[in-house]
Protein backbone atom coordinates (compact mmCIF):
# COMPACT_ATOMS: atom_id res chain seq x y z
CA UNK A 1 0.00 0.00 0.00
CA UNK A 2 1.01 3.89 -0.51
CA UNK A 3 1.07 4.31 2.89
CA UNK A 4 3.18 1.21 4.15
CA UNK A 5 5.69 2.05 0.76
CA UNK A 6 5.75 6.05 2.32
CA UNK A 7 6.41 4.72 6.01
CA UNK A 8 9.23 2.95 4.63
CA UNK A 9 10.89 6.25 3.02
CA UNK A 10 10.05 7.93 5.89
CA UNK A 11 11.95 5.71 8.02
CA UNK A 12 14.84 5.58 5.30
CA UNK A 13 15.29 8.94 5.84
CA UNK A 14 14.90 9.73 9.57
CA UNK A 15 17.29 6.61 10.08
CA UNK A 16 18.28 8.46 13.23
CA UNK A 17 19.58 11.74 13.07
CA UNK A 18 22.85 11.41 13.96
CA UNK A 19 26.06 12.40 11.86
CA UNK A 20 29.16 11.97 12.17
CA UNK A 21 32.02 13.95 10.36
CA UNK A 22 34.08 11.69 7.70
CA UNK A 23 36.61 14.12 5.87
CA UNK A 24 34.81 17.52 6.01
CA UNK A 25 31.11 15.36 4.75
CA UNK A 26 28.83 14.39 7.17
CA UNK A 27 27.63 11.02 6.75
CA UNK A 28 24.19 9.48 8.56
CA UNK A 29 24.65 6.60 11.07
CA UNK A 30 21.78 4.83 13.03
CA UNK A 31 21.76 5.41 16.55
CA UNK A 32 22.99 1.83 17.14
CA UNK A 33 26.21 2.85 15.46
CA UNK A 34 26.81 5.96 17.07
CA UNK A 35 26.26 4.09 20.65
CA UNK A 36 29.29 2.29 18.98
CA UNK A 37 30.88 5.26 18.22
CA UNK A 38 30.72 6.65 21.57
CA UNK A 39 31.84 3.42 23.34
CA UNK A 40 34.82 3.28 21.06
CA UNK A 41 35.65 7.29 22.39
CA UNK A 42 34.98 6.44 25.90
CA UNK A 43 37.19 3.60 25.88
CA UNK A 44 34.18 1.13 26.88
CA UNK A 45 35.66 -2.40 27.42
CA UNK A 46 39.18 -1.61 26.21
CA UNK A 47 37.99 -0.21 23.24
CA UNK A 48 36.74 -3.59 21.91
CA UNK A 49 34.05 -4.10 19.37
CA UNK A 50 32.67 -7.51 19.47
CA UNK A 51 29.28 -8.51 17.93
CA UNK A 52 27.41 -12.27 17.46
CA UNK A 53 24.75 -13.17 15.45
CA UNK A 54 22.76 -16.16 17.60
CA UNK A 55 20.46 -18.09 15.28
CA UNK A 56 18.27 -20.66 16.55
CA UNK A 57 19.09 -23.61 14.57
CA UNK A 58 15.48 -24.56 14.48
CA UNK A 59 14.43 -23.57 10.49
CA UNK A 60 16.24 -21.27 7.89
CA UNK A 61 17.00 -17.33 7.50
CA UNK A 62 14.50 -15.54 5.98
CA UNK A 63 15.15 -11.66 5.14
CA UNK A 64 14.10 -10.57 8.50
CA UNK A 65 17.81 -12.28 10.27
CA UNK A 66 19.27 -10.67 7.12
CA UNK A 67 18.84 -7.71 8.85
CA UNK A 68 20.09 -8.65 11.74
CA UNK A 69 23.23 -10.62 10.27
CA UNK A 70 24.16 -7.28 8.63
CA UNK A 71 24.37 -5.39 11.72
CA UNK A 72 26.30 -7.80 13.22
CA UNK A 73 28.76 -8.60 11.01
CA UNK A 74 28.87 -4.73 9.81
CA UNK A 75 29.24 -3.27 12.48
CA UNK A 76 32.38 -5.16 13.66
CA UNK A 77 34.11 -5.13 10.40
CA UNK A 78 33.15 -1.44 10.24
CA UNK A 79 35.04 -0.84 13.04
CA UNK A 80 37.68 -3.17 13.47
CA UNK A 81 35.77 -5.65 15.72
CA UNK A 82 35.03 -9.01 15.41
CA UNK A 83 32.13 -10.94 15.00
CA UNK A 84 30.69 -14.46 16.23
CA UNK A 85 28.28 -17.11 14.75
CA UNK A 86 26.92 -18.78 17.68
CA UNK A 87 24.26 -21.44 17.17
CA UNK A 88 21.02 -21.00 20.24
CA UNK A 89 20.70 -24.96 20.55
CA UNK A 90 18.98 -24.78 24.34
CA UNK A 91 16.09 -26.94 22.85
CA UNK A 92 17.47 -29.89 21.05
CA UNK A 93 13.71 -31.08 20.38
CA UNK A 94 13.44 -28.48 17.71
CA UNK A 95 17.36 -28.56 16.12
CA UNK A 96 18.51 -30.43 12.91
CA UNK A 97 21.84 -30.54 11.74
CA UNK A 98 19.61 -29.29 8.37
CA UNK A 99 19.55 -26.05 9.67
CA UNK A 100 22.73 -25.70 11.27
CA UNK A 101 24.30 -26.22 7.72
CA UNK A 102 21.63 -23.96 6.22
CA UNK A 103 22.95 -21.04 8.21
CA UNK A 104 26.28 -21.34 7.43
CA UNK A 105 25.40 -21.26 3.89
CA UNK A 106 23.04 -18.21 3.85
CA UNK A 107 25.42 -16.18 5.87
CA UNK A 108 28.04 -16.73 3.44
CA UNK A 109 26.17 -15.76 0.45
CA UNK A 110 25.60 -12.57 1.98
CA UNK A 111 29.47 -11.93 2.13
CA UNK A 112 30.28 -12.54 5.89
CA UNK A 113 32.39 -14.92 7.42
CA UNK A 114 33.01 -15.17 11.23
CA UNK A 115 36.37 -17.03 10.68
CA UNK A 116 37.66 -19.26 13.80
CA UNK A 117 34.43 -17.65 16.13
CA UNK A 118 31.65 -20.61 15.54
CA UNK A 119 30.28 -21.33 19.14
CA UNK A 120 27.11 -23.16 20.07
CA UNK A 121 25.20 -22.49 23.34
CA UNK A 122 25.99 -25.83 24.25
CA UNK A 123 29.90 -25.19 24.45
CA UNK A 124 28.70 -22.99 27.29
CA UNK A 125 26.43 -25.56 28.91
CA UNK A 126 29.05 -26.65 31.59
CA UNK A 127 29.55 -22.73 32.68
CA UNK A 128 26.15 -22.28 32.66
CA UNK A 129 25.33 -25.16 34.53
CA UNK A 130 28.18 -23.73 37.33
CA UNK A 131 26.56 -20.59 37.05
CA UNK A 132 23.28 -22.20 38.20
CA UNK A 133 24.65 -23.99 41.13
CA UNK A 134 26.15 -20.54 42.31
CA UNK A 135 23.16 -19.00 42.27
CA UNK A 136 21.09 -21.64 44.08
CA UNK A 137 24.01 -21.26 46.66
CA UNK A 138 23.88 -17.83 46.70
CA UNK A 139 19.72 -17.71 47.61
CA UNK A 140 19.38 -16.58 44.11
CA UNK A 141 17.25 -19.54 42.91
CA UNK A 142 14.96 -22.35 43.87
CA UNK A 143 13.70 -25.88 42.11
CA UNK A 144 9.70 -25.08 41.80
CA UNK A 145 8.10 -28.44 41.80
CA UNK A 146 4.17 -26.64 40.39
CA UNK A 147 3.09 -27.47 36.54
CA UNK A 148 4.40 -24.68 34.10
CA UNK A 149 0.62 -23.44 33.62
CA UNK A 150 0.13 -22.75 37.40
CA UNK A 151 3.25 -20.82 37.58
CA UNK A 152 1.94 -18.58 34.88
CA UNK A 153 -0.64 -17.63 37.04
CA UNK A 154 1.19 -16.80 39.77
CA UNK A 155 2.73 -13.88 37.97
CA UNK A 156 -0.03 -11.92 37.70
CA UNK A 157 -0.15 -9.32 35.61
CA UNK A 158 0.92 -5.98 34.69
CA UNK A 159 -0.89 -4.37 37.14
CA UNK A 160 -1.21 -6.63 39.96
CA UNK A 161 1.69 -8.23 41.92
CA UNK A 162 2.55 -12.36 41.15
CA UNK A 163 2.39 -14.75 43.54
CA UNK A 164 5.05 -16.33 45.63
CA UNK A 165 5.73 -19.91 45.26
CA UNK A 166 5.23 -22.15 48.30
CA UNK A 167 8.26 -23.57 46.97
CA UNK A 168 10.12 -20.38 46.78
CA UNK A 169 12.00 -20.71 50.50
CA UNK A 170 13.56 -23.80 49.80
CA UNK A 171 17.04 -23.70 51.41
CA UNK A 172 19.84 -24.07 49.25
CA UNK A 173 20.92 -27.57 50.03
CA UNK A 174 17.57 -29.41 48.76
CA UNK A 175 17.46 -27.03 45.52
CA UNK A 176 20.75 -28.11 44.99
CA UNK A 177 20.16 -31.97 45.72
CA UNK A 178 16.65 -31.40 43.18
CA UNK A 179 18.38 -29.89 40.78
CA UNK A 180 21.14 -32.33 40.45
CA UNK A 181 18.22 -35.24 40.52
CA UNK A 182 16.65 -33.58 37.73
CA UNK A 183 19.87 -33.14 35.63
CA UNK A 184 20.37 -36.69 36.44
CA UNK A 185 16.81 -37.88 34.88
CA UNK A 186 15.49 -38.90 37.95
CA UNK A 187 11.98 -36.70 37.33
CA UNK A 188 9.56 -36.06 34.44
CA UNK A 189 9.58 -33.50 32.16
CA UNK A 190 7.47 -30.73 33.30
CA UNK A 191 7.33 -31.90 36.84
CA UNK A 192 10.46 -29.39 37.89
CA UNK A 193 12.01 -26.63 36.83
CA UNK A 194 14.45 -23.83 38.12
CA UNK A 195 13.66 -20.29 38.86
CA UNK A 196 15.58 -17.27 39.64
CA UNK A 197 14.72 -15.55 43.14
CA UNK A 198 14.05 -11.90 42.34
CA UNK A 199 10.93 -9.87 42.78
CA UNK A 200 7.54 -11.05 42.29
CA UNK A 201 6.03 -7.59 42.48
CA UNK A 202 8.49 -6.14 39.90
CA UNK A 203 6.20 -4.19 37.61
CA UNK A 204 8.47 -5.67 35.09
CA UNK A 205 6.82 -9.28 34.06
CA UNK A 206 10.07 -11.23 33.24
CA UNK A 207 11.51 -10.22 36.43
CA UNK A 208 8.92 -12.34 38.33
CA UNK A 209 11.12 -15.20 38.80
CA UNK A 210 11.81 -16.41 35.61
CA UNK A 211 12.38 -20.13 34.87
CA UNK A 212 15.58 -20.46 33.64
CA UNK A 213 15.89 -24.15 33.89
CA UNK A 214 13.53 -26.89 32.41
CA UNK A 215 13.50 -30.74 32.21
CA UNK A 216 14.57 -32.26 28.67
CA UNK A 217 14.29 -36.30 27.82
CA UNK A 218 15.59 -35.88 24.45
CA UNK A 219 19.24 -36.47 22.91
CA UNK A 220 20.76 -33.35 21.62
CA UNK A 221 22.59 -33.51 18.04
CA UNK A 222 25.87 -32.40 20.00
CA UNK A 223 25.86 -33.52 23.78
CA UNK A 224 23.80 -36.32 23.17
CA UNK A 225 22.37 -37.75 26.59
CA UNK A 226 24.73 -35.86 28.59
CA UNK A 227 21.58 -33.09 29.72
CA UNK A 228 18.72 -33.42 31.43
CA UNK A 229 18.26 -29.97 32.12
CA UNK A 230 18.15 -27.46 29.52
CA UNK A 231 18.40 -23.76 29.62
CA UNK A 232 16.20 -20.87 28.94
CA UNK A 233 16.92 -18.20 26.37
CA UNK A 234 16.36 -15.33 28.57
CA UNK A 235 19.38 -17.35 31.07
CA UNK A 236 21.85 -18.91 28.72
CA UNK A 237 21.62 -15.90 26.03
CA UNK A 238 23.28 -12.92 28.08
CA UNK A 239 26.17 -15.49 29.82
CA UNK A 240 26.49 -17.11 26.58
CA UNK A 241 27.76 -13.00 25.46
CA UNK A 242 29.54 -12.66 28.57
CA UNK A 243 32.06 -16.14 27.78
CA UNK A 244 32.74 -15.14 24.62
CA UNK A 245 33.67 -11.56 25.24
CA UNK A 246 30.16 -9.93 23.49
CA UNK A 247 30.72 -5.80 23.95
CA UNK A 248 27.45 -5.12 21.85
CA UNK A 249 24.39 -7.42 22.13
CA UNK A 250 22.39 -6.31 19.43
CA UNK A 251 18.53 -7.78 19.52
CA UNK A 252 15.52 -6.69 18.32
CA UNK A 253 12.61 -4.42 19.97
CA UNK A 254 11.01 -7.39 21.59
CA UNK A 255 13.63 -8.28 23.83
CA UNK A 256 13.37 -4.77 25.29
CA UNK A 257 11.68 -5.63 28.45
CA UNK A 258 14.01 -8.47 28.73
CA UNK A 259 16.93 -6.14 29.41
CA UNK A 260 16.61 -5.18 33.10
CA UNK A 261 17.17 -9.12 33.68
CA UNK A 262 19.74 -9.88 30.83
CA UNK A 263 21.57 -7.34 33.27
CA UNK A 264 20.44 -8.74 36.21
CA UNK A 265 22.26 -11.72 35.22
CA UNK A 266 25.19 -9.97 34.15
CA UNK A 267 25.55 -8.41 37.57
CA UNK A 268 25.60 -12.08 39.22
CA UNK A 269 28.52 -13.47 37.26
CA UNK A 270 30.25 -10.36 36.53
CA UNK A 271 33.92 -10.29 37.99
CA UNK A 272 35.69 -7.53 36.05
CA UNK A 273 34.54 -3.94 34.73
CA UNK A 274 33.65 -6.03 31.53
CA UNK A 275 30.08 -6.52 30.73
CA UNK A 276 28.46 -6.58 27.40
CA UNK A 277 25.20 -4.09 26.52
CA UNK A 278 22.32 -5.10 25.29
CA UNK A 279 21.20 -2.93 22.22
CA UNK A 280 17.35 -3.45 20.40
CA UNK A 281 16.86 -2.11 16.88
CA UNK A 282 13.22 -2.48 15.13
CA UNK A 283 12.47 -5.91 13.21
CA UNK A 284 12.09 -6.60 9.56
CA UNK A 285 8.30 -6.49 8.47
CA UNK A 286 7.57 -6.84 4.96
CA UNK A 287 3.97 -6.42 3.79
CA UNK A 288 2.14 -9.83 1.93
CA UNK A 289 5.12 -11.54 3.85
CA UNK A 290 4.71 -14.10 6.80
CA UNK A 291 8.03 -13.92 8.69
CA UNK A 292 7.50 -16.18 11.49
CA UNK A 293 9.87 -19.46 11.33
CA UNK A 294 6.71 -21.08 13.15
CA UNK A 295 4.41 -20.24 9.61
CA UNK A 296 7.06 -20.73 7.65
CA UNK A 297 7.25 -24.04 9.01
CA UNK A 298 3.63 -25.06 9.06
CA UNK A 299 3.67 -23.54 4.89
CA UNK A 300 6.40 -26.24 4.23
CA UNK A 301 5.08 -29.28 6.19
CA UNK A 302 1.17 -28.54 4.61
CA UNK A 303 2.54 -29.00 1.08
CA UNK A 304 1.26 -24.99 0.94
CA UNK A 305 5.19 -24.60 -0.79
CA UNK A 306 7.91 -26.85 -2.24
CA UNK A 307 9.97 -26.23 0.52
CA UNK A 308 11.94 -23.93 2.41
CA UNK A 309 13.82 -22.79 -0.76
CA UNK A 310 10.19 -22.25 -2.75
CA UNK A 311 11.04 -18.69 -4.67
CA UNK A 312 8.07 -17.55 -2.75
CA UNK A 313 9.22 -17.87 0.74
CA UNK A 314 11.16 -15.09 2.21
CA UNK A 315 14.01 -16.97 3.27
CA UNK A 316 17.31 -16.40 2.34
CA UNK A 317 17.80 -19.49 0.27
CA UNK A 318 14.12 -19.11 -1.18
CA UNK A 319 15.09 -14.98 -2.43
CA UNK A 320 19.01 -16.81 -3.70
CA UNK A 321 16.88 -19.18 -5.41
CA UNK A 322 14.65 -16.83 -7.29
CA UNK A 323 17.78 -14.97 -8.50
CA UNK A 324 17.39 -12.22 -5.76
CA UNK A 325 21.36 -10.71 -5.25
CA UNK A 326 23.10 -9.99 -1.89
CA UNK A 327 23.99 -6.96 -2.68
CA UNK A 328 19.96 -5.97 -3.38
CA UNK A 329 18.80 -7.54 0.08
CA UNK A 330 21.68 -5.65 1.60
CA UNK A 331 20.65 -2.72 -0.15
CA UNK A 332 17.38 -2.84 1.10
CA UNK A 333 18.66 -2.99 4.27
CA UNK A 334 20.76 -0.13 4.25
CA UNK A 335 17.60 1.70 2.62
CA UNK A 336 14.92 0.53 5.95
CA UNK A 337 17.38 1.20 8.62
CA UNK A 338 17.71 0.44 12.54
CA UNK A 339 15.53 2.61 14.33
CA UNK A 340 12.97 2.01 17.42
CA UNK A 341 10.40 2.16 15.89
CA UNK A 342 8.45 -0.85 14.38
CA UNK A 343 6.97 -0.60 10.96
CA UNK A 344 5.60 -2.78 8.31
CA UNK A 345 7.63 -1.92 4.71
CA UNK A 346 6.30 -2.02 1.72
CA UNK A 347 7.81 -5.05 -0.77
CA UNK A 348 8.03 -3.22 -3.48
CA UNK A 349 10.78 -1.59 -2.05
CA UNK A 350 12.78 -4.87 -1.12
CA UNK A 351 11.64 -5.23 -5.21
CA UNK A 352 12.97 -2.09 -6.37
CA UNK A 353 16.27 -2.69 -4.84
CA UNK A 354 16.62 -5.87 -6.65
CA UNK A 355 15.37 -4.25 -9.92
CA UNK A 356 18.06 -1.29 -9.47
CA UNK A 357 21.00 -4.18 -8.95
CA UNK A 358 20.25 -6.45 -11.95
CA UNK A 359 19.62 -3.33 -13.94
CA UNK A 360 23.32 -3.05 -14.08
CA UNK A 361 24.50 -6.59 -14.10
CA UNK A 362 21.82 -8.85 -15.84
CA UNK A 363 22.53 -9.75 -19.64
CA UNK A 364 19.51 -8.78 -21.46
CA UNK A 365 18.31 -12.02 -23.63
CA UNK A 366 15.26 -12.92 -25.68
CA UNK A 367 12.34 -15.00 -24.51
CA UNK A 368 9.12 -15.76 -25.47
CA UNK A 369 6.30 -17.09 -23.04
CA UNK A 370 2.84 -17.42 -25.01
CA UNK A 371 4.58 -17.65 -28.21
CA UNK A 372 2.81 -17.01 -32.00
CA UNK A 373 4.65 -17.89 -35.19
CA UNK A 374 5.48 -15.29 -37.43
CA UNK A 375 6.22 -16.01 -40.73
CA UNK A 376 7.88 -13.46 -42.89
CA UNK A 377 7.02 -14.41 -46.30
CA UNK A 378 9.28 -11.84 -48.79
CA UNK A 379 12.66 -13.97 -46.54
CA UNK A 380 14.30 -16.35 -48.34
CA UNK A 381 13.57 -19.74 -46.33
CA UNK A 382 16.64 -21.39 -46.25
CA UNK A 383 18.53 -18.38 -45.51
CA UNK A 384 19.81 -17.61 -41.82
CA UNK A 385 21.60 -14.53 -40.39
CA UNK A 386 22.69 -13.09 -37.18
CA UNK A 387 22.01 -9.70 -35.84
CA UNK A 388 23.85 -8.35 -33.10
CA UNK A 389 22.36 -7.21 -29.95
CA UNK A 390 23.99 -5.41 -27.23
CA UNK A 391 24.26 -7.05 -23.84
CA UNK A 392 23.53 -4.41 -21.47
CA UNK A 393 22.90 -1.28 -22.19
CA UNK A 394 24.06 0.03 -18.73
CA UNK A 395 27.57 -1.83 -18.99
CA UNK A 396 29.30 -1.19 -22.28
CA UNK A 397 32.34 -3.60 -20.81
CA UNK A 398 29.52 -6.80 -21.25
CA UNK A 399 29.76 -5.97 -25.18
CA UNK A 400 27.36 -8.00 -27.58
CA UNK A 401 26.29 -11.05 -28.67
CA UNK A 402 24.88 -12.56 -32.32
CA UNK A 403 21.82 -13.92 -32.64
CA UNK A 404 20.21 -16.08 -35.44
CA UNK A 405 17.48 -14.82 -37.52
CA UNK A 406 14.96 -16.52 -39.98
CA UNK A 407 11.85 -16.65 -41.68
CA UNK A 408 10.00 -18.17 -39.01
CA UNK A 409 9.93 -16.27 -35.82
CA UNK A 410 8.04 -16.55 -32.32
CA UNK A 411 6.66 -13.08 -30.52
CA UNK A 412 4.34 -12.93 -27.63
CA UNK A 413 1.11 -13.61 -28.47
CA UNK A 414 0.16 -10.45 -26.25
CA UNK A 415 1.96 -8.40 -28.90
CA UNK A 416 -0.50 -9.27 -31.31
CA UNK A 417 -4.06 -7.84 -31.69
CA UNK A 418 -6.35 -8.76 -34.75
CA UNK A 419 -8.65 -5.83 -33.21
CA UNK A 420 -6.63 -3.46 -31.83
CA UNK A 421 -7.59 -0.33 -29.68
CA UNK A 422 -6.21 3.22 -31.07
CA UNK A 423 -3.19 3.07 -28.41
CA UNK A 424 -1.95 -0.09 -29.29
CA UNK A 425 1.79 -0.11 -30.70
CA UNK A 426 2.59 -3.58 -31.32
CA UNK A 427 1.50 -5.65 -34.21
CA UNK A 428 -1.76 -5.60 -36.00
CA UNK A 429 -3.08 -6.21 -39.43
CA UNK A 430 -1.95 -3.36 -41.66
CA UNK A 431 0.25 -2.31 -38.83
CA UNK A 432 3.95 -2.11 -38.75
CA UNK A 433 6.74 -2.85 -35.87
CA UNK A 434 10.26 -3.26 -35.51
CA UNK A 435 11.71 -6.39 -34.32
CA UNK A 436 14.38 -5.32 -31.93
CA UNK A 437 18.03 -5.91 -33.32
CA UNK A 438 16.70 -6.97 -37.16
CA UNK A 439 14.28 -5.18 -39.47
CA UNK A 440 10.93 -3.70 -39.36
CA UNK A 441 7.83 -5.94 -40.67
CA UNK A 442 4.46 -5.33 -41.71
CA UNK A 443 1.76 -7.42 -40.73
CA UNK A 444 -0.45 -8.86 -44.50
CA UNK A 445 -2.64 -11.55 -42.77
CA UNK A 446 -2.97 -14.31 -40.22
CA UNK A 447 -4.63 -17.83 -39.75
CA UNK A 448 -7.16 -18.74 -36.60
CA UNK A 449 -7.45 -22.48 -36.07
CA UNK A 450 -10.63 -23.82 -37.61
CA UNK A 451 -12.05 -25.69 -34.53
CA UNK A 452 -10.66 -22.83 -31.58
CA UNK A 453 -10.81 -19.91 -33.59
CA UNK A 454 -7.10 -19.76 -32.20
CA UNK A 455 -4.81 -17.34 -33.58
CA UNK A 456 -2.18 -19.69 -34.90
CA UNK A 457 0.17 -18.07 -37.85
CA UNK A 458 0.75 -14.05 -38.33
CA UNK A 459 1.78 -13.44 -42.36
CA UNK A 460 4.60 -10.67 -42.35
CA UNK A 461 6.43 -8.83 -44.99
CA UNK A 462 9.82 -6.89 -43.56
CA UNK A 463 11.78 -3.92 -45.50
CA UNK A 464 15.44 -4.96 -46.20
CA UNK A 465 16.44 -1.70 -45.93
CA UNK A 466 15.42 -1.48 -42.16
CA UNK A 467 18.19 -2.92 -40.59
CA UNK A 468 18.92 -1.97 -37.03
CA UNK A 469 22.20 0.00 -36.79
CA UNK A 470 22.22 0.63 -41.01
CA UNK A 471 23.23 3.92 -42.31
CA UNK A 472 20.55 3.85 -44.68
CA UNK A 473 17.54 2.65 -41.49
CA UNK A 474 15.66 6.01 -41.17
CA UNK A 475 12.18 4.71 -40.95
CA UNK A 476 10.40 4.86 -37.92
CA UNK A 477 7.71 3.23 -36.17
CA UNK A 478 6.24 3.36 -32.47
CA UNK A 479 6.00 -0.62 -31.76
CA UNK A 480 9.30 -2.82 -31.23
CA UNK A 481 9.15 -6.31 -29.98
CA UNK A 482 11.55 -9.03 -28.88
CA UNK A 483 11.56 -12.28 -31.15
CA UNK A 484 12.96 -15.61 -31.25
CA UNK A 485 13.92 -17.59 -34.28
CA UNK A 486 11.76 -20.97 -34.70
CA UNK A 487 14.55 -22.97 -35.93
CA UNK A 488 17.08 -21.96 -33.35
CA UNK A 489 14.95 -21.59 -30.13
CA UNK A 490 15.27 -23.51 -26.72
CA UNK A 491 11.83 -24.97 -25.59
CA UNK A 492 11.99 -24.31 -21.60
CA UNK A 493 9.60 -23.64 -18.83
CA UNK A 494 9.51 -20.39 -17.31
CA UNK A 495 7.82 -20.12 -13.76
CA UNK A 496 6.45 -16.63 -12.88
CA UNK A 497 6.12 -15.47 -8.97
CA UNK A 498 3.32 -13.44 -7.55
CA UNK A 499 3.12 -12.84 -3.73
CA UNK A 500 2.39 -15.84 -1.59
CA UNK A 501 -0.39 -13.20 0.26
CA UNK A 502 -2.91 -11.14 -0.92
CA UNK A 503 -3.27 -9.24 1.96
CA UNK A 504 -0.68 -7.00 2.89
CA UNK A 505 -0.59 -7.91 6.54
CA UNK A 506 -1.46 -11.49 6.64
CA UNK A 507 -0.61 -11.94 10.40
CA UNK A 508 -2.15 -8.77 11.66
CA UNK A 509 -6.28 -9.65 10.75
CA UNK A 510 -8.46 -11.91 13.18
CA UNK A 511 -8.55 -14.77 10.24
CA UNK A 512 -6.01 -17.10 10.05
CA UNK A 513 -3.34 -16.42 7.64
CA UNK A 514 -4.50 -19.08 5.82
CA UNK A 515 -7.11 -17.62 4.37
CA UNK A 516 -5.26 -14.97 2.68
CA UNK A 517 -2.84 -17.40 0.64
CA UNK A 518 -3.01 -16.21 -2.55
CA UNK A 519 -4.06 -19.51 -5.10
CA UNK A 520 -2.01 -17.37 -8.24
CA UNK A 521 1.30 -17.11 -6.76
CA UNK A 522 2.94 -19.59 -9.08
CA UNK A 523 1.89 -19.80 -12.39
CA UNK A 524 3.94 -22.36 -14.90
CA UNK A 525 4.67 -21.64 -18.71
CA UNK A 526 5.50 -24.77 -20.40
CA UNK A 527 6.74 -24.41 -24.16
CA UNK A 528 8.44 -21.34 -23.74
CA UNK A 529 10.62 -19.93 -26.70
CA UNK A 530 14.33 -18.87 -25.77
CA UNK A 531 17.24 -17.44 -27.95
CA UNK A 532 20.14 -20.38 -28.57
CA UNK A 533 22.70 -18.18 -26.33
CA UNK A 534 20.52 -19.30 -23.27
CA UNK A 535 21.72 -23.04 -23.77
CA UNK A 536 24.91 -22.80 -21.55
CA UNK A 537 23.19 -20.84 -18.89
CA UNK A 538 23.86 -22.58 -15.39
CA UNK A 539 21.58 -22.81 -12.13
CA UNK A 540 21.39 -19.22 -10.85
CA UNK A 541 22.77 -17.36 -14.01
CA UNK A 542 20.58 -13.95 -14.03
CA UNK A 543 19.34 -12.54 -16.88
CA UNK A 544 16.57 -9.57 -18.91
CA UNK A 545 14.09 -11.37 -20.63
CA UNK A 546 13.20 -7.83 -22.54
CA UNK A 547 10.26 -6.66 -21.55
CA UNK A 548 8.85 -8.75 -19.39
CA UNK A 549 11.37 -9.00 -16.26
CA UNK A 550 14.70 -10.46 -14.35
CA UNK A 551 14.95 -14.16 -14.43
CA UNK A 552 17.50 -16.88 -12.74
CA UNK A 553 17.72 -20.36 -13.49
CA UNK A 554 16.60 -22.83 -11.50
CA UNK A 555 17.98 -25.60 -9.65
CA UNK A 556 15.75 -28.00 -11.43
CA UNK A 557 17.54 -26.54 -14.79
CA UNK A 558 18.86 -29.42 -17.20
CA UNK A 559 19.90 -29.07 -20.39
CA UNK A 560 17.03 -31.08 -21.69
CA UNK A 561 14.33 -28.64 -19.64
CA UNK A 562 15.53 -25.36 -18.97
CA UNK A 563 13.51 -23.52 -15.84
CA UNK A 564 13.82 -20.14 -15.49
CA UNK A 565 12.34 -18.42 -12.12
CA UNK A 566 11.13 -15.20 -12.29
CA UNK A 567 13.09 -12.88 -10.19
CA UNK A 568 10.73 -9.82 -10.36
CA UNK A 569 8.62 -7.93 -13.16
CA UNK A 570 9.37 -5.02 -14.73
CA UNK A 571 7.95 -1.78 -13.58
CA UNK A 572 4.09 -1.99 -13.84
CA UNK A 573 4.03 -5.41 -15.75
CA UNK A 574 2.44 -7.63 -12.44
CA UNK A 575 -1.04 -7.05 -13.45
CA UNK A 576 -0.08 -7.63 -17.26
CA UNK A 577 1.85 -11.30 -16.03
CA UNK A 578 -1.21 -12.67 -14.39
CA UNK A 579 -3.77 -12.50 -17.38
Amino acid sequence: SKSSYFCSLKLFRMNDENTRENEGTKIPVSFIEQIIIDDLKEGRNKGRIHTRFPPEPNGYLHIGHAKAICLDFGMAEKYGGKCNLRFDDTNPVKEEIEYIDSIREDIHWLGFDWEDREYFASDHFGKLYDFAIDLINRGLAYVDDQPSDLIAQQKGSPTQPGIESPFRNRPPDENLDLFRRMNEGEFDEGSRVLRAKIDMKNPNMHMRDPIIYRIIKAPHHRTGNKWKVYPMYDFAHGQCDFFEGITHSLCTLEFEVHRPLYDWFTDKLMTSSYRPRQIEFNRLNLTYTVLSKRKLLELVREGKVRGWDDPRMPTLCGLRRRGYTPEAIKKFIEMIGYTKFEAINDISLLEHAVREDLNTRAPRVFGVLKPLKVIITNYPEEKTEEVSIINNPEDENMGSRNIPFSRELYIERDDFMEDPPNKFFRLAPGREVRLKGAFIIKCESYRKNETTSIIEEVYCTYDPDTRSGANNSQKKVKGTLHWVSVRHAIDAEVRIYDRLFNHEDPTGQKDDYHKFLNSDSLQIFKGCKLEPSLRSARPLDRFQFQRLGYFCVDYDSSEDNPVFNQTVSLRDSWSKMRK
